[in-house]
């Protein structure tokens, strides 16, 4: 792999890892840096949606020990058993919309000028959202009602639009709903695991023919990338939501939106 390629991956990492899990939209991120690098190809839209693994494994590294103390207990605690049912509940229907229209959102919606309407709109729903401060009734997301996460995964529908970011979708869906601040985030994280395992390979296994083993070593240093930045993001992330709002996160992206619908003029 030449320097410039490996430049190019370690770049690329750094923006998934960093951009997945904040409200900012990472695969939006990821179209407009690969487009600045001159990587528009099917090769580069599939590397982006497989660099995401790294990121999602970034998430079950932090909750190792929750997540086997879940599963482990799903026999005797109601509420573990009520956490996984509510994962399967709000993962369905973006699953399911994702699956049928997969082929018309790659061919149509991966351009600089989708991603820049979806991030000016997303900000101000954020804003919406924060100025109506939503009545917070659900502290754990162990105590989360099936109706609850049945919103979270319709809201969850809005990401496949890309640069709507779908954390952004999930934890504002959620607090708009009734979950705090972190019990949002952390169900957003969790829900994130099956989604993006589901995305990926369905990906990979669709684009296979197109990949060779050359392509290895440039998809394994993104992914190893994504993996370390997205582990110190997640990190600071969940530490800040606890204290404060997600309006600095909506600016950005009205901010960055506008930026980038002025240079597709």
């Amino acid at each position: 792999m030449s320097p410039e390629l490996f430049l190019q991956a370690v770049i690329l990492g750094l923006v998934e890892g960093a951009t997945e899990f904040i409200p900012v939209s990472s695969t939006g991120h990821l179209i407009v840096v690969s487009e600045w690098l001159g990587r528009v190809d099917e090769r580069a839209k599939t590397f982006g949606i497989f660099i995401q693994l790294g990121a999602i494994l970034a998430i079950v590294w932090l909750y190792r020990a929750r997540l086997t103390r879940t599963i482990l207990a799903t026999r005797h605690d109601p509420k573990s058993r009520r956490l996984l049912s509510n994962l399967a509940i709000a993962f369905l229907p973006a699953a399911i919309i994702g699956f049928l229209a997969h082929d018309w959102i790659k061919a149509y919606l991966f351009n600089t000028e989708v991603v820049a309407g979806a991030l000016v709109v997303g900000g101000v729903l954020i804003l919406i959202i924060e100025r109506w401060r939503p009545l917070v009734r659900v502290e754990d997301v162990g105590d989360m009602a099936p109706p609850t996460a049945l919103g979270i995964g319709l809201a969850q529908v809005l990401s496949l639009v890309p640069g709507t970011s779908r954390s952004g979708a999930t934890i504002m869906g959620g607090y708009a709903i009734g979950l705090s601040r972190t019990a949002a985030t952390e169900f957003s994280f969790f829900l994130a695991i099956p989604v993006m395992f589901a995305a990926t390979c369905y990906d990979l296994l669709k684009s296979w023919g197109d990949l060779s083993g050359a392509d290895a070593p440039f998809f394994a240093v993104g992914f190893l990338v994504a993996f370390v930045s997205a582990l110190v993001v997640v990190k600071g992330f969940l530490s800040y939501v606890s204290h404060h709002s997600f309006a600095v996160f909506a600016w950005y992206r009205i901010a960055f939106g506008v930026l980038l619908l002025l240079l597709a003029r």
